[in-house]
């Protein structure tokens, strides 16, 4: 056992399971991830009361532990988000993408890497203060993770996680908890009834899920490597409505792997029509 009581993992161990996290969710694990793979498996390996990676790594591969594959997705592509993240993205889609839009149509937006949820209650904050709660939008959220999709459809977070988020939305949306959720905050049921939830593969088929004026897609594209990222931007092009805008995370370009969008800038890019 290693010093901090996780079994040891042999350089040909942590490959096969690169291979496998990129065969299931296209995320390229660089090496340097060693670490961060020991420490959060090393405790489904001792949970699970296995001798070793070789043996989780071939319980998780036999084809007859669906649920320790998921629970190893989840644990593998979990990220840090947090409310108003890159609140640029927010302010265009109040100034220029909200401004014109036709008054009383409905307004759908894809959050497709949406984590815990923080981005989807973002962008419902922004559409209920710019559209009204009566109007008819939807946010659909999705991820590969059903871990972070769960915490997304409760609603239900620490005060120590409203970094980013302004207190007047606190105040309008959210509800503070009270007994068992005391030190925490519920987002309000008028907003999560805009709101629908979904586990997506961004690199598989995608399932039917109608058109969208904006997707956003930021923060995982970083882990793809440029033809697994070629292949999901184009998966879900098909999903923008004509005229319809695509945002990636404020680290991450199109360039050179979509001729269908145009940039309108950095990070911002639309379908014309």
């Amino acid at each position: 056992m290693a010093a901090n009581d996780n079994p040891d993992i042999t350089d040909a161990e942590f490959a096969q399971f690169q291979k496998l996290i990129y065969k299931i969710a296209g995320i390229s694990l660089a090496d340097t991830k060693k670490v961060l793979l020991v420490g959060r498996l090393g405790r489904r390996v001792k949970h699970l009361n296995l001798s070793s990676f070789a043996e989780y790594f071939r319980f998780v591969s036999s084809g007859s532990a669906d649920d320790e594959l998921q629970t190893m997705v989840d644990l593998l592509t979990t990220n840090e988000t947090y409310f108003f993240r890159e609140e640029a993205h927010f302010e265009f889609l109040t100034k220029t993408i909200l401004a014109k839009h036709p008054p009383g149509s409905p307004f759908n937006v894809w959050s497709a890497a949406s984590s815990t949820g923080e981005e989807i209650y973002t962008i419902s904050f922004v559409l209920a203060d710019t559209l009204g709660l009566d109007a008819a939008w939807t946010v659909q959220g999705s991820d590969i993770s059903t871990a972070v999709l769960a915490t997304a459809q409760r609603g239900l977070y620490w005060l120590d996680r409203t970094r980013g988020l302004p207190q007047n939305y606190l105040r309008k949306y959210c509800l503070k908890g009270v007994r068992s959720q005391e030190g925490g905050f519920m987002i309000a049921p008028e907003i999560k009834r805009h709101t629908k939830f979904l586990q997506v593969n961004l690199n598989q088929t995608l399932p039917a899920m109608g058109k969208f004026h904006v997707i956003f897609l930021r923060n995982v594209m970083i882990y793809f490597d440029a033809e697994t990222k070629r292949r999901v931007v184009a998966r879900l092009v098909e999903q923008l409505l004509p005229g319809g805008y695509f945002i990636v995370g404020h680290s991450e370009s199109l360039n050179g792997l979509t001729d269908t969008l145009r940039a309108l800038k950095p990070t911002i890019y639309q379908l014309p029509g």
